[in-house]
């Protein structure tokens, strides 16, 4: 019984510190709603995008699930997130950090791990994984970062798979379909497959 006092008062603490926070929220939500205006040619109005979009669905609730992770809770946030994913098929935990203007096309099958960061402005399409490389148990794994880094500007195409705490893609890459990356690629590179290995080359001005 004390255990669910001692919760509770923690928990009206971090709802406190939520609402104080849920102007910061929503503007960061206006940059991602108008991520979607820019990039889905589909999109007709701002409400339709709110009201049906799988994709910012699971944005809007990461968002407040994020922020209360940030308050030091665990079981709500996971729950929220859970529920979005059983909706949309697109599983963000919510201790990811992802800044404003993220974009996600279709959604169905993202998988975004506990340390992953996404940077600005980064775009991801079904399909796509930023996972870790070991699935050890929590204990030998505490304190390490074991999911990529995408910098500002990125764009993952459709069944994507980076791995790895170490990996970084670098600002403006394009990663193409079906790749499979574990190390780091530089700024403005495109990733291709080709022949079931990828190819890296550099990314031409009219392709940013």
């Amino acid at each position: 019984m004390r255990y669910i006092f001692k919760y509770f008062n923690k928990f009206q603490k971090a709802k406190l510190n939520f609402l104080t926070k849920l102007p910061n929220i929503i503007e960061i939500l206006d940059f991602d709603l108008a991520s979607f205006i820019q990039n889905d040619p589909a999109a007709t109005s701002k409400a339709e995008i709110v009201l049906t979009y799988p994709g910012f669905y699971a944005i809007f609730v990461y968002r407040l699930a994020h922020q209360l992770a940030l308050d030091g809770e665990t079981i709500l946030p996971r729950m929220m997130t859970e529920i979005a994913h059983s909706k949309t098929g697109i599983d963000i935990h919510p201790s990811a950090i992802i800044k404003k203007g993220f974009f996600i096309d279709h959604g169905t099958g993202i998988v975004i791990g506990e340390t992953a960061v996404i940077g600005q402005f980064v775009k991801i399409y079904h399909g796509v994984t930023l996972g870790a490389k070991s699935v050890k148990n929590k204990p030998s794994q505490e304190g390490l970062k074991r999911h990529p880094t995408i910098l500002d500007g990125v764009t993952l195409y459709a069944n994507s798979t980076i791995l790895g705490g170490d990996t970084i893609i670098g600002e403006n890459v394009i990663v193409g379909s079906n790749t499979f990356i574990t190390t780091s690629i530089s700024d403005n590179q495109i990733v291709k497959l080709n022949n079931k290995n990828y190819l890296i080359e550099k990314l031409k001005k009219d392709e940013k």
